[in-house]
């Protein structure tokens, strides 16, 4: 009963196995090899356009050097005050980028529009002292298991453009969100005005691959650079690619996404149907948000289960009272049915 996070689940085997097939041999270094290519060729097909692809190794290093490559001088980026830039990268985005993040608020972790358009007018281009906007950032899937629609995304991305602003996306569960929308890769990104993705696959079945898409080519021009300097240009980087190449390999990276979705269903299903626990907050991906009796959660964790508890969000200083606990369940490609059924009956 592994609910902490999908970064606890292994890997795929077929991702594995085609590892594992590209091991013996000799191949160009430093993304030039065939394999590099025909998975950047991939990417363009799958996303309906021609893009520019860096695999990186982490999703904070795909995040900070995305940010890094659009920021200027006394740079602001603005993202939700939950996000995982603003929270869980030690600093990375400003340490890579030289810049500054901003927080805006918004319900169920996405940010709100109207606060972000006044929060941006804030940093003019000419505030010299203040700093000037640089950048957008959102979460798909946030941070908190919910999932912006396409038409949230519009309205962020019209923000981002009527100020100039690149708009970037954080999609460590891109394939969770994206199955969740029943929407396209291309409808969820740059025909919504994303100009940047920061592509997860670890968290999905791979062993450590993630990659950074500009859907604008041009834009992408001091990435190799950026990428160089921060270490993360691998010499062997068709290891990265072959995970991907796995990883597409007959729509199984979507397949993934899918069963690990169910598995949450049926873990907010149960959740829902227990008298004495109920959900935090609706969501719509692989991560559950449950406030449940204190004496249920040791319980599960005395049988083997594995979750966090959460931190009490500081606008609902009110949502569990003292004999209650706020968790994370965070499901995966390896979920069982009964991993499920195990935990549901620790709440019986």
């Amino acid at each position: 009963m592994f609910f902490a996070s999908d970064n606890w689940a292994g890997a795929h085997s077929k991702i594995a196995e085609r590892l594992l097939a590209e091991s013996g041999g000799f191949a160009s270094a430093y993304g030039t090899s065939d394999l590099d290519r025909q998975v950047e060729a991939k990417f363009a097909e799958i996303f309906e356009r021609e893009v520019s692809v860096f695999f990186v190794a982490t999703g904070t290093a795909a995040n900070s050097l995305s940010l890094a490559s659009v920021q200027k001088p006394g740079g602001i980026s603005f993202c939700h005050s939950e996000a995982h830039v603003a929270e869980d990268e030690c600093g990375a985005p400003d340490f890579f980028s030289g810049a500054r993040l901003a927080t805006v608020d918004g319900a169920l972790g996405k940010i709100d529009p109207k606060a972000l358009a006044t929060k941006v007018a804030r940093f003019p281009q000419d505030a010299i002292h203040h700093g000037r906007a640089a950048a957008v950032t959102i979460t798909q899937a946030t941070e908190i298991g919910t999932v912006y629609s396409l038409a949230e995304i519009d309205a962020i991305a019209a923000i981002s453009k009527a100020n100039g602003l690149p708009l970037h996306m954080d999609g460590a569960r891109f394939a969770n969100a994206l199955v969740a929308l029943d929407a396209s890769p291309a409808e969820m990104t740059w025909k919504r005005g994303v100009d940047i993705l920061s592509f997860g696959g670890t968290k999905n079945g791979c062993w450590c691959a993630e990659a950074i898409v500009f859907f604008n080519p041009e834009q992408a021009k001091e990435m190799h650079f950026i990428r160089k300097r921060a270490a993360q240009l691998f010499s062997k980087s068709r290891f990265i690619a072959a995970q991907f190449d796995g990883y597409f390999q007959d729509g199984l990276w979507l397949d993934l996404a899918r069963h690990s979705n169910r598995m949450a269903d049926r873990l907010r299903a149960g959740i829902q149907q227990n008298p004495d626990a109920r959900p935090a907050w609706p969501t719509a991906s692989n991560e559950v948000f449950a406030i449940i009796p204190k004496s249920a959660a040791k319980k599960a964790e005395d049988k083997g289960a594995k979750f966090y508890e959460w931190p009490i969000p500081e606008s609902q200083p009110d949502l569990v009272n003292e004999n209650e606990a706020l968790i994370r369940l965070v499901t995966s490609f390896a979920t069982t049915e009964d991993d499920v059924a195990g935990f549901l009956a620790c709440l019986a």
